[in-house]
């Protein structure tokens, strides 16, 4: 079964193809990428290693030239193209909007050179959270006012 997926052709097989004809399966991989279903858990995906570098490489490059241009753009300008991406921008207060932007820019710039996009992603996640706080400006004030008082000790996190 193909699929098209991230601009390019996946082909799908079960584990037990892969177990049965690995060869089989590589030789597919070598064409392009191959997702491995299983029952017990998340899918696999086979990549060839220099199709991989090739993206990882080109993330980077990518990133980088972004910092670039935002960095001369007019601040205005930029927070205009990243409001037409991600609307809930518009909700935030104007100092919060320049600070998205700003972390925005760090957080592709650091996914693309450590190759952890899941950098880039918590960023978007914890910013549209914030959006979502001053939708209800009641909830905005109560989060934002100074607590008062000692609250005891901080426990200690699971270690799950």
């Amino acid at each position: 079964m193909k699929k098209f997926i991230l601009g390019g052709v996946t082909t799908e097989v079960q584990w037990s193809e892969l177990q049965r004809d690995p060869k089989g399966v590589a030789a597919l991989a070598e064409r392009g990428d191959v997702r491995v279903r299983r029952r017990d858990g998340a899918s696999l995906l086979l990549v060839n290693e220099d199709r991989a570098s090739s993206a990882a490489e080109g993330g980077a490059v990518a990133a980088r030239a972004l910092r670039n241009a935002f960095a001369h753009l007019p601040p205005e300008d930029a927070l205009e193209s990243l409001s037409e991406e991600f609307p809930w921008v518009d909700v935030l207060p104007a100092a919060e909007r320049t600070r998205f932007a700003t972390d925005f820019v760090r957080a592709v710039g650091a996914s693309a050179e450590l190759g952890q996009w899941s950098v880039l992603a918590q960023a978007l996640v914890e910013w549209r959270a914030t959006a979502a706080i001053h939708t209800d400006p009641a909830l905005a004030e109560e989060l934002s006012r100074p607590l008062d008082g000692d609250f005891g000790p901080v426990p200690t996190p699971d270690s799950d």
